[in-house]
């Protein structure tokens, strides 16, 4: 029997570590946390310092008794749970939840041979600061939930949650379609002209920009014609050439929040599928030639900060690839935010060597994708700059300036690895421009066109996953690790919607937002927000009370709960119109909603009990069998289950949602595994596998599973214990 223990939270974990370690080490997974607060009750002692009562969870009984089993026959017991808080917290369940006296602490930013004997020999306790941040987010998230969630229930409809960050994010979408209703346009107009020092092949584009060296505005066409006709045969000569050189510095590389939004823009990723498959590269898959091996470093970070031994392997490799000027004079370092706290890397390759090509075909689709984007990221992270020659030049015409820009590169340096995404189709880089011709001072110009363009400004745009995402990091709203959970939930519980790929609230969402913003206005504040993130943060580094904080926040919460109360005015939110007519009785359909999700059912309810099923819905999961598209059915009862698109070429059908995994034991699909309607974690698909995990991890991870709690009417009690495995 093996004398020393290891304890992982994957069991994919387990088979990576197992290719490396020794026959001394036996390895097992937890699958996660072990222990928890109960769901149906709040768990929390608030008279008595926040106390919390915690108890096995169910679903891991047998795991913890076969890890009591094993850690019984060992000499030495360590604890690897992920590097993170709430891999602190599972370490310290752990211990709790297994009677351990003495376990060996170690963490790792990635599963390499390497990396793992360094931790063996680096152990330490557990970290009770760190311990006791994670578990103060837990009950915040819970008051939160619990308490506030059964007051939308009695005031608006049963079902409804609250949670600390998704009801923030909630915010920030309902805030922006605010300021799009009520923008006015305003008109405005620009003037153009093509120039050519000689012949139409050397023609460029300049634009108006001064009268009488004062920046000029064009409100209307009266105006425009005015200076069209100033301009009616005038001389166009050139009035100065500045010629500069533009230097490039590449992004950093990956932390968990820009691989989100680049992932989103470049791929086409949602925030949840990109960690997903970050998890699945993170975790380790089989490799020609070296076994089962982690492809990236640790998903989840808010560090720049590269090991030096990567930044010596990036450069020989740039070096050997791109030539020596490619690589920088220096080793680069970048700055890390504000609150970003350095515990471990940015996310690069765990080998710069093991080339995204050379692999590719080794990985999934999506693994293959988001590697390459890793690798490309990290490698021009580590190299020199791009520099550029840049001319601008200003065109007299009478009074009038115009202004031209052109842009050579004059030596690629990063961009010849990689280029980042953009938010706005319309910016327009250094990279983008194209050269001028060569022009002097005083040079005679030829106006081959000009032309006057009418424009109105333009509302601040919905946002989209990739700019979501970049607003909470910017705001302090959360932390990056639970943006693609707060996505998923707002959008599940139909608080937004996403339309052309860009979150818009619905009515639903606007009508909780607005009674959360006025009878919870701390809960629902930015900057209140992000000063709990500031103070968990100084709870994690042992500068903060975690007790004093959780009272700094229930006093006044629980005054503005005791108010809204009583004040809170009822809302009906009226079913929305289908836009279809009864088939039998020509009365209008509206969509009403069910267990089994929306369907479309007649407005003459109940004289009439018409129903209409909706049409198949098309899940971000391609299908596991022939990589078609997955879509959600209906049954003829109502129930939901997935089944490929091609069906009858393919036949692949699930009641479970498909998750875009395989199965670490036999490496069939893995599918949602649900329990009365609500999912409590995944199973494989194969039903010969025995193979299940809980979902708690992911979950608590977003700070939000506590949304809809038990602390209600009797009758509410199990729908919402169920309503609140919504998690997020």
């Amino acid at each position: 029997m093996a004398k020393k223990l290891i304890i992982v939270e994957s069991p994919a974990k387990t088979k990576t570590l197992k290719g490396f370690l020794g026959a001394d080490y036996q390895v097992e997974a937890s699958m996660g946390h072990v222990r928890d607060l109960p769901e149906k009750k709040l768990s929390i002692d608030i008279e008595n310092d926040f106390a919390p009562t915690y108890q096995i969870i169910p679903e891991r009984k047998d795991v913890v008794a076969k890890l009591k089993a094993a850690a019984k026959g060992a000499d030495e017991v360590y604890l690897a749970s992920d590097p993170d808080r709430e891999g602190e917290a599972i370490s310290w369940h752990l211990k709790e939840a297994l009677g351990l006296k003495d376990p060996k602490r170690i963490q790792f930013n990635e599963i390499t041979k390497t990396a793992v004997l360094a931790a063996l020999q680096n152990y330490r306790t557990i970290d009770m600061d760190r311990v006791n941040a994670q578990q103060a987010r837990r009950e915040l998230d819970r008051i939160v939930g619990y308490k506030i969630s059964p007051l939308l229930w009695r005031k608006v409809k049963k079902g409804l949650s609250a949670g600390r960050v998704q009801s923030v994010a909630v915010r920030l979408i309902a805030d922006r379609e605010r300021e799009i209703l009520a923008f006015n346009p305003v008109e405005y107009w620009t003037i153009g002209a093509t120039l050519t020092p000689d012949t139409v092949k050397n023609k460029f584009d300049a634009n108006l920009t001064e009268r009488d060296n004062k920046k000029i505005e064009i409100p209307d066409q009266a105006t425009s014609d005015k200076i069209l006709s100033d301009l009616d045969g005038a001389e166009y000569r050139v009035k100065k050439v500045k010629k500069s050189e533009k230097r490039r510095n590449p992004s950093a590389p990956f932390i968990t929040s820009t691989l989100q939004q680049e992932a989103s823009r470049k791929l086409g990723f949602s925030a949840k599928r990109t960690m997903m498959v970050a998890q699945q590269l993170y975790e380790g898959l089989e490799v020609a030639g070296e076994g089962h091996v982690g492809l990236i470093t640790y998903m989840r970070t808010d560090s720049t900060r590269i090991a030096d031994e990567a930044q010596q392997s990036a450069r020989a490799y740039i070096v050997t690839e791109y030539g020596a000027a490619y690589a920088p004079a220096q080793t680069k370092q970048y700055k890390k935010g504000g609150s970003a706290q350095d515990a471990h890397e940015a996310i690069r390759p765990t080998s710069v060597e093991r080339v995204p090509d050379q692999i590719a075909k080794l990985l999934t689709a999506e693994q293959a994708k988001l590697y390459k984007l890793i690798w490309q990221r990290f490698l021009a992270s580590q190299m020199a700059p791009a520099v550029f020659d840049v001319v601008t030049v200003d065109i007299s015409a009478r009074n009038y300036t115009f202004r031209a820009t052109g842009s050579t590169v004059k030596f690629d340096g990063f961009l010849r690895v990689y280029r980042e995404g953009k938010d706005d189709p319309n910016q327009v880089d250094d990279e983008d421009k194209q050269p001028l011709p060569a022009l002097t001072d005083e040079q005679l110009l030829k106006l081959l066109q000009i032309l006057p363009k009418q424009h109105f400004t333009e509302p601040p745009p919905r946002y989209t996953e990739a700019t979501l995402v970049k607003a909470l990091e910017e705001k302090g709203i959360g932390r990056p690790s639970t943006y693609a959970a707060i996505m998923s939930t707002i959008i599940d519980r139909k608080y937004v919607e996403l339309e052309q790929k860009k979150f818009k609230p619905t009515e639903l969402g606007s009508t909780v937002n607005d009674l959360l913003v006025k009878h919870f206005p701390s809960v629902l504040d930015i900057a209140f927000t992000a000063e709990m993130e500031t103070k968990l943060d100084g709870v994690a580094e042992g500068k903060e009370d975690w007790v004093a904080m959780m009272r700094s926040f229930y006093g006044p919460f629980a005054e503005s709960l005791e108010k809204a109360g009583e004040e809170m005015e009822k809302v009906k939110i009226e079913p929305k119109l289908a836009g279809i007519d009864c088939p039998k009785c020509g009365k209008p359909m509206v969509v009403r909603s069910s267990r089994f999700g929306e369907f479309v059912g007649c407005s003459d309810y109940p004289e009439c009990k018409t129903i209409v099923r909706p049409e198949a819905e098309k899940i971000d999961i391609p299908c596991p069998k022939c990589g078609g598209e997955i879509v959600q059915k209906r049954s003829r009862k109502g129930a939901i289950f997935y089944g490929c698109k091609e069906y009858p070429k393919c036949d692949f059908v699930a009641w479970g949602k498909p998750t875009g995994q395989d199965c670490p034991t036999c490496g069939s699909p893995v599918m949602e595994n649900t329990y009365r309607g609500r999912v409590i974690g995944v199973k494989c698909h194969n039903a010969e596998c025995d193979y299940k995990e809980s979902t708690k991890k992911s979950n608590d991870e977003a700070g939000e599973n506590d949304e809809a709690g038990t602390e209600a009417e009797p009758a509410q009690t199990r729908e919402l214990a169920g309503a609140a495995q919504g998690k997020g």
